[in-house]
């Protein structure tokens, strides 16, 4: 190679260089990852040489593109990231599942998690120590106004069947009395909820759970819904019920009835969501509730259990067990839904887990359509949390990780 032929190819060397080290010295973004995968998906690793140089400034910088990022690192020491562990059991197997703390920038398995994190969350996520201190914004119910309140549950006045339905009811109960006691033992129907008589304290209940639906990014509905692409409203039908359903007698269904008049004229289940840092958004009652009381209706899109064979969400519920399995019905509350989607399950493979079930969750035929009732199966006091088994008789989902 000629002298001048070497001596610009040299310089272009010092000119790139030069080039990387202006691009070292610029200030960068700080940024965020979701997991250590994405973080090694991403970094590079610099390694410095000849750093006693006179000028003070690193003469050779070498730098690991992001295909050279699985090679072993030997112990370097140079990327942060390389040695981050499980803060639960101390392994950095399963990178892919490692989430890191916003604040402290520890890691955690999904499955060493207290509940277990079924899958990567959206937006910021903290540990159960920083979780502590940074709380989501449950204040946001002390902010909302009595309007914002009203609307966002749109709530009816409904005064004159209110009323229709109370006459029926008291009605019904006089009825009731007339007839021999072993006779009613044989017949317990569900009870109404009895709403809290203070106004303000419902305006409360009412914004616990506007602001956890609004935390979750959803949308109140108390009813099932049928979205285009999912499954039509004709697939929801008893009939298909495998071993058949248990219909809902006439007198629970107006006891039905009358709970959903009362949730659209503003009068709500004597319910509080509170957000626990173990449990996440749990459901407490905020006053005395008795047994067989109609708590709510498990609402929220209804889908093809098929199509959510691979879906990782905690609150899918089992809507219709059909003899075709194509055509099994199940409710996904993650973008419309009501307080039951926040009501937590038990660990029923411990005896003491089993005793905190306050509730239990029955599918019925009501007009020949499949739903879900939550109801107490016992008198709750106030300030317990409600509790019920996700799988009831099934005893197919996975709960030896509940709390």
């Amino acid at each position: 190679m000629a002298p001048s032929a070497r001596a610009n190819r040299r310089w272009a060397d010092e000119e790139d260089d030069d080039n990387q080290l202006d691009r070292l010295r610029r200030p960068r973004r700080v940024r965020k990852y979701r997991s250590i995968v994405a973080i090694m998906r991403v970094a590079r690793r610099v390694q410095l040489i000849n750093e006693d140089d006179d000028d003070g400034f690193d003469q050779t910088v070498e730098i690991k593109k992001e295909e050279n990022v699985d090679d072993d690192d030997g112990g370097g020491g140079d990327d942060c990231y390389s040695k981050l562990g499980c803060q639960e059991c101390g392994r950095g197997d399963n990178e892919e599942e490692i989430l890191l703390c916003d604040k402290c920038d520890k890691g955690y398995h999904l499955d060493c998690l207290r509940p277990i994190v079924p899958r990567v969350p959206f937006g910021h996520w903290y540990c159960p120590s920083c979780s502590d201190h940074i709380r989501p914004s449950m204040a946001l119910a002390k902010s909302l106004t009595q309007t914002s309140i009203l609307d966002f549950f749109r709530i009816q006045k409904c005064s004159e069947s209110m009323a229709d339905f109370t006459s029926a009811l008291d009605t019904r109960k006089r009825r009731k009395r007339s007839g021999p006691l072993v006779y009613h033992k044989k017949r317990r129907r569900l009870l109404p909820y009895i709403p809290a008589e203070d106004a303000d304290q419902r305006l409360k209940q009412m914004g616990s759970l506007a602001s956890a639906l609004t935390a979750m990014n959803m949308e109140f509905s108390a009813e099932l819904t049928y979205v285009r692409g999912m499954a039509p409203r004709s697939a929801n039908q008893a009939k298909f019920e495998k071993g058949g359903m248990q219909v809902l007698c006439k007198e629970d269904v107006e006891t039905l009835e009358y709970c959903k008049l009362m949730e659209k004229s503003g009068l709500c289940p004597p319910l509080m969501v509170v957000f626990d840092s173990c449990e996440g958004y749990t459901v407490e009652a905020d006053g005395p509730i008795k047994d067989l009381t109609l708590i709510a209706e498990y609402a929220g899109d209804v889908d093809y259990m098929k199509k959510r064979e691979c879906d990782d969400c905690d609150s899918l519920m089992t809507l219709l067990s059909a003899k075709q399995p194509s055509r099994s019905l199940i409710v996904c509350p993650d973008k419309r839904g009501n307080i039951a989607r926040f009501i937590n399950g038990i660990n029923n493979h411990l005896p003491e887990s089993k005793k905190k079930q306050n509730l239990k969750c029955v599918r019925y035929d009501v007009d020949g359509k499949c739903r879900v009732l939550l109801v107490a199966t016992r008198d709750i006091a106030k300030g317990e949390r409600l509790y019920y088994d996700y799988n009831g008789h099934e005893h197919e989902y996975p709960t030896h990780h509940f709390i």
